[in-house]
């Protein structure tokens, strides 16, 4: 870190706490002129790469994936805190995996598979849409897997 004032690159941490945004501010001292002035710093994480069907990539965007469970769960008096849970936990496992690109389709694995223990008539509706099924007998043998 460099003096803002004579540039020197040295200096000594006089105060360290947490601040908001995962942050911490340092509060810190030039050892050449004195001057006193704050740092913050930020863990920074790499952004984890979705690779869709199409074969394009975007970034992992936690919003979208919480309304396709929030509109799986309509109605089924499911907490939006759970399904923040959910999420956490989806991107706490890809992180510790450490990947950088993951493909949708793996996402979406994790989620019926997340579901299925949180609520079986959201998996379903989440499956739906998200195996596209074809006709009404590809819908019908995933009920039937279900009731098993």
């Amino acid at each position: 870190m460099r003096c803002p004032r004579c540039g020197c690159e040295d200096s000594k941490v006089i105060d360290s706490r947490p601040s908001e945004n995962d942050a911490i501010r340092r509060r810190r001292e030039c050892v050449r002129c004195h001057y006193r002035y704050t740092t913050y710093e930020r863990l920074e994480e790499t952004p984890l790469m979705v690779a869709k069907k199409d074969g394009t990539k975007e970034t992992f965007d936690r919003t979208k994936l919480r309304r396709g469970l929030i509109r799986a769960t309509v109605k089924r008096n499911i907490p939006v805190e759970k399904l923040d849970v959910l999420i956490d936990d989806i991107v706490s496992e890809l992180r510790d995996k450490g990947v950088s690109e993951v493909p949708s389709k793996e996402i979406g694995e994790m989620v019926l598979k997340r579901l299925l223990k949180l609520d079986k008539v959201a998996y379903v509706r989440f499956a739906s849409v998200y195996r596209d099924f074809k006709d009404i007998d590809e819908f019908s043998e995933e009920l039937r897997s279900l009731s098993q």
